[in-house]
C-alpha cells in the first residue's frame, strides 16, 4: 500500500469514527468517495457542538474530510504507472535471446504499440525472419533532417539456473527492481523512447522534425542483419537522419554515462607451425613454443594497457584491450589429446578493441613484428577487423563540444528534466551505433539509467522501476528538445 493509500484510510477512518461519535449516526461508510461524503455531509442537518471535547472532534473531522479529499485522485496517475510498467513487462517477456530470438513476436508488440500511440509503421527485411521495425512521427517541417531513435530488439543468451527469478519473468520484487534479460541491454530504452512519445503526443506536442524510432535485429551478434544493412539501404538514405540515438551504459552514480565514440572490434586468430616430433625431445621453434612466445608478448602489452586504467590516467574505453578467447592445439585421441606427440599447428585468439583515437598503422606492425612474425613461422589473419575511421577518413566519433547543437541541445534537456550527465566516454565495446557514425553522422550513446549496478550480460540483470519512469521523462525532454530545433538555432516555441 502507497504512503498516500494510508493517509487516505487513516482518514477515512477518522471521519466514520468522529462523525459517529458526535452524531451516532455510522452511515458514512456508504460513501464511495471523498466527494460522495461531502454531499452526504451537507444533506444531514447542522451539526451543533455543545462540548469542547466534540469542538476538538470537529476540527478533527474536518482537517481528516480535507485530506482525504485532497488525496482522493491518485488512483489515475497510479493507473498511468501501471500501465507503463505492464507494456515494459510485457516487452520483456518476449523471449528474443540469441542464438532463436523470437522476432516475430517482438514484432508484434511493437507495431501493436505503434498503432496505439498512432505512429506510422513499417516492418523491413533485409534477412528473411530478421524483421526490423521502423516507426515514424512525422514532422511539420519534413525538409528538417530527422531524428532516429535506435533500439535493438535482441538480447544475449541466458543461465537460468543462475537467476533469482525467471529471466523473461520481468518480476517486480518489494524493491521495484525489475528482473529480465533486456531490462539494462536494452529493451528499457526501446521502450522509454514509446512512453516518451506517448506522452508528448498526448500533451498535443507536434514536432517540427520527423522522429524515426528503429527497432533492429542481432546487435548482439555484430549487427551484420540489422543495423548494418539498415544504414546501407535506400530506407535509410531516403530518411535524410541529423541524429542518430542508440544505448548506453548504466551509472552506479548519480550522473548519467554518455559516449560519443566507441571502441572499434579487431578479432585476431594468430596461427604458428612447426614439425612434428616425439613428446620427450626438445625442438626448436617448435609450433608450441613459438604460440607462447607470442601469448607472453600479448600478455605484457595487455598489462601496459591495462595498468593506464588502473593508475585513472585512462578510461576504459580509451586504452586498447586485448583479451584471449580460444587456444587450440594438440592431437585428439579417443581419450583426449595424443600426450606424447608435440603438435606441428597451434592457435591461439584474441579479441581486440581499439578505440578510435589509437594509431591503427602502429598496433599492425606489432602484430606482424612482435605477435606473429614470420621470421617463427607464424602468420595472422582477422576475423573481423573494424574501421576507426568514417567514409571520409576522420576518426569515427560525435563531437561533444559546442560546435556540436545536438550535444548542446541533449545536455540542456538532461538539466532540464533534472538528470546530471558526467564527463562523455568511449563505450569500452561495440554497439550498432558505429554503423551510423561510419556515415559520418553524430551518434550518441544513452541509456538513463543513474544508481544502477552495470548488469548488462550478467545473471539477475535488473532496472529499477522508478529509474525507468524517470528514464521516460528524460527521452520526453530530450525528443522534443530535438524534434523542435531547426538549423538556424531556433526552436518551436520562437518560430
Amino acid at each position: 500500500m502507497s504512503f498516500i493509500h494510508i493517509h487516505r484510510a487513516v482518514a477515512f477512518q477518522f471521519i466514520i469514527i468522529i462523525w459517529s461519535t458526535s452524531h451516532d449516526i455510522y452511515c458514512w461508510t456508504a460513501a464511495s468517495s471523498a466527494w460522495e461524503l461531502f454531499l452526504l455531509l451537507l444533506s444531514v442537518t447542522k451539526v451543533e457542538m455543545k462540548t469542547p471535547f466534540k469542538n476538538h472532534l470537529h476540527l478533527l473531522f474536518l482537517f481528516s474530510l480535507l485530506l482525504l479529499i485532497l488525496t482522493d485522485h491518485p488512483s489515475e496517475a497510479e493507473a498511468e504507472v501501471a500501465a507503463i510498467l505492464s507494456r515494459f513487462q510485457q516487452y520483456l517477456q518476449i523471449n528474443t535471446a540469441q542464438p532463436t530470438p523470437q522476432y516475430q513476436q517482438s514484432a508484434e508488440f511493437l507495431i501493436s504499440q505503434a498503432k496505439l500511440i498512432g505512429l506510422e509503421f513499417q516492418s523491413i527485411e533485409f534477412v528473411p525472419n530478421k524483421p526490423l521495425i521502423l516507426l515514424k512521427w512525422p514532422g511539420s517541417y519534413p525538409t528538417l533532417p530527422s531524428i532516429l531513435l535506435n533500439s535493438h530488439t535482441d538480447v544475449v543468451p541466458v543461465e537460468h539456473l543462475k537467476w533469482a527469478h525467471h529471466p523473461f519473468g520481468a518480476h517486480i520484487d518489494s524493491h521495484g527492481n525489475i528482473f529480465a534479460r533486456g531490462s539494462q541491454d536494452m529493451k528499457c530504452v526501446g521502450m522509454q523512447y514509446l512512453e516518451a512519445i506517448r506522452r508528448l503526443k498526448s500533451s498535443g506536442f507536434v514536432p517540427l522534425r520527423s522522429v524515426y524510432l528503429s527497432f533492429v535485429p542481432d546487435e548482439e551478434i555484430g549487427g551484420h542483419d540489422g543495423a548494418e544493412k539498415f544504414a546501407d539501404s535506400d530506407v535509410f538514405n531516403s530518411m535524410n537522419v541529423g541524429i542518430v540515438l542508440d544505448e548506453g551504459l548504466a551509472s552506479p552514480g548519480e550522473n548519467y554515462r554518455t559516449f560519443y565514440a566507441e571502441r572499434c572490434p579487431w578479432w585476431l586468430v594468430i596461427k604458428a607451425t612447426g614439425e612434428p616430433g616425439h613428446g620427450a625431445k626438445l625442438y626448436d621453434n617448435s609450433a608450441m613454443e613459438n604460440l607462447l612466445k607470442s601469448i607472453e608478448s600479448v600478455r605484457r602489452f595487455r598489462a601496459s594497457q591495462f595498468d593506464l586504467v588502473k593508475s585513472g590516467l585512462k578510461a576504459e574505453g580509451e586504452v586498447i584491450s586485448v583479451n584471449m578467447a580460444f587456444l587450440k592445439a594438440g592431437t585428439p585421441s579417443p581419450t583426449g589429446f595424443v600426450m606424447n606427440l608435440q603438435p606441428s599447428e597451434a592457435e591461439a585468439g584474441f579479441d581486440i578493441r581499439v578505440p578510435p583515437t589509437a594509431d591503427p598503422e602502429s598496433l599492425e606492425r606489432r602484430i606482424a613484428e612482435e605477435w606473429a612474425p614470420v621470421s617463427r613461422n607464424m602468420t595472422f589473419q582477422f576475423k573481423q577487423r573494424g574501421s576507426i575511421h568514417d567514409e571520409s577518413g576522420r576518426p569515427v566519433l560525435t563531437k561533444t563540444d559546442n560546435s556540436n547543437p545536438w550535444w548542446n541541445l541533449l545536455e540542456e534537456a538532461v538539466r532540464k528534466a533534472n538528470g546530471k550527465l558526467g564527463k562523455p566516454e568511449i563505450f569500452p565495446a561495440s554497439t550498432d551505433a558505429r554503423y551510423f557514425r561510419q556515415l559520418g553522422l553524430p551518434a550518441i550513446g544513452f541509456s538513463p539509467m543513474a544508481n544502477t549496478p552495470i548488469l548488462l550480460h550478467d545473471h539477475n540483470e535488473f532496472l529499477n522501476q522508478d529509474e525507468y519512469l524517470k528514464g521516460i521523462h528524460i527521452y520526453e525532454s530530450i525528443i522534443k528538445a530535438y524534434a523542435s530545433y531547426t538549423s538556424n538555432g531556433s526552436t518551436k516555441d520562437e518560430l
